[in-house]
């Protein structure tokens, strides 16, 4: 499989995601619109083939994408 590679942006708000933040929230965060942070989201699931943020969460944690801090409470 090639590797995925996304911005940093799209890294910043996958881990945001994976803290179980919405997109209000990671919009108020970054500082960014809404349609933006959406935009950003439906990017990160094209270019990983995912269909979903349940899928993105399972994905992210098996590639190592995030430290253990990010998913375990």
């Amino acid at each position: 499989m090639k590797p995925i590679k996304l911005t940093l942006r799209e890294t910043e708000i996958v881990k945001l995601i994976m803290q179980e933040k919405t997109s209000v929230e990671i919009s108020d965060t970054l500082r960014l619109s809404i349609r933006t942070v959406d935009t950003h989201r439906k990017n990160i699931l094209r270019k990983t083939g995912i269909k979903n943020l349940v899928g993105l969460t399972k994905y992210a944690i098996q590639n190592g994408w995030l430290p253990d801090f990010y998913y375990k409470k």
